[in-house]
């Protein structure tokens, strides 16, 4: 059995209004009745009060007592048993507050939950124009980047060192594994070559070559000298070294400054063969293959990945920390630009809208089932007596004009009878 829920009410100073505006109806309706019923006995001991004006009188009067205490039964019933007593069908909201609940369910969804309605009422709350609006003035932008770094900032610094060596290790690793290299290689190295995008990289390779040979000619003395022979003579691999490092100098100096060396033609031949042996060539993939594994087996791959990931968001959270930063000036500036953009286009308004919509109708239709179900998992677990207590403090006031209507429509109906009756007669 289903555990009972004591209703909590979220304004205790709403509550008190309620009681008093019912309390007050009550009395009123009450009032009308104690009214007729004092009108029916006076006209009942007054001489001739069946006749003439007294009559009509008097049976409006007992027709207000009639319908006074008939919608009072009626209006009882729903909440408890009238004076007590356990009459059939009374105490109906306390008896059947589980069906009550699950009807409540039923139409919820079914007038509510629906996707055209959904889509209306998205469409006219013209979101996108409201948050445009918005954004486009410059302070709201800032807070919103401030709200959203600060958000952004404080699920970084929540992010695991472990958690990403397990992703690394065990998602983007075996992934890389899986996943051919050789064509993505090959297409990318083709794509270089034939658009000759690899010429600047080849450029400052040469400029930086050029300016450290001719910054560090002892270095290259002492590289070349470990491998000369050690019976030549000293001054001779001194004259030897120093003819080898003006050539080489010279050398770098002519492909550096000539676009067509035919150095430079050999290296293009070169990627150009690479590129298309990665692409065609079963004994160039299977190396490439063969190498990626190796590389991926080694243990420093995920120490890297882990190290990469730290100086990214180390960079990334001290980039939003910075409230005057270079990162978080440009977010308020492209968040404005495009708020004003939003503003001054209805068709990018338009799509907005749509996807807002989208994702309610996308929203219910996954979940409405599921939220609709809160109601009657909630009602069931309500006390009866005080889920009708709660639900006639909201209504109760409203349902006291049923008890004053039927007193002043039984009293009028009562005339119209006793007029009938009296031309009949």
């Amino acid at each position: 059995m289903a555990s009972t829920l004591t209703m909590i009410t979220p304004d205790p100073e709403a509550d008190v209004r309620r009681r008093q505006g019912l309390r007050r109806m009550r009395s009123l309706a009450v009032g009308l009745l104690l009214l007729a019923a004092v009108v029916y006995v006076v006209t009942l001991v007054v001489e001739g009060g069946q006749d003439g004006f007294w009559g009509f009188v008097n049976a409006g009067a007992e027709a207000s007592m009639v319908g006074a205490i008939a919608d009072w039964f009626a209006v009882t019933a729903l909440f408890k048993h009238p004076l007590g007593l356990p009459i059939p069908h009374t105490a109906l909201i306390p008896k059947r507050k589980d069906e009550l609940g699950r009807s409540l369910e039923e139409f919820v969804g079914e007038n509510f939950l629906q996707e055209a309605i959904i889509r209306e009422r998205v469409s006219s709350a013209t979101i996108s124009l409201r948050v445009g609006r918005w954004l486009a003035v410059p302070e709201h932008a800032r807070r919103a980047v401030d709200e959203v770094a600060e958000v952004v900032g404080d699920a970084l610094g929540r992010i695991r060192e472990d958690h990403v060596e397990e992703l690394v290790r065990d998602v983007l690793v075996p992934r890389f594994h899986a996943e051919p290299i050789s064509p993505l290689i090959g297409s990318l190295l083709e794509e270089t070559v034939r658009d000759d995008l690899h010429h600047g990289l080849v450029d400052l390779a040469l400029d930086e070559l050029h300016g450290w040979l001719v910054a560090n000619p002892e270095v290259v003395a002492e590289i070349l000298g470990e491998r000369a022979p050690w019976w030549a003579p000293t001054r001779l691999n001194d004259a030897v070294i120093t003819r080898l490092h003006r050539e080489l100098v010279a050398w770098v100096d002519d492909i550096r400054d000539e676009p067509r060396h035919h150095a430079r033609v050999a290296l293009d031949s070169m990627l150009a063969k690479l590129a298309d042996d990665l692409l065609h060539d079963p004994d160039t993939q299977q190396r490439t293959e063969r190498l990626k594994a190796r590389l991926l087996d080694q243990p420093q791959v995920v120490a890297s990945g882990v190290s990469l990931w730290n100086a990214l968001r180390s960079s990334l959270q001290a980039s939003l920390a910075d409230a005057d930063g270079p990162l978080r000036t440009r977010l308020v500036a492209e968040t404005t630009a495009f708020a004003e953009r939003v503003v001054a286009d209805p068709a990018l308004r338009a799509r907005f809208d749509g996807l807002a919509a989208d994702a309610a109708v996308y929203a219910v239709e996954r979940y409405g089932s599921e939220v609709t179900a809160i109601i009657t998992a909630t009602v069931d677990r309500w006390d009866g007596k005080e889920a009708s207590r709660r639900i006639e403090l909201q209504v109760g006031r409203d349902l006291q004009f049923i008890r004053i209507n039927g007193t002043i429509v039984g009293g009028l109906v009562g005339v119209l009878i006793h007029t009938v009756s009296v031309l009949i007669s």
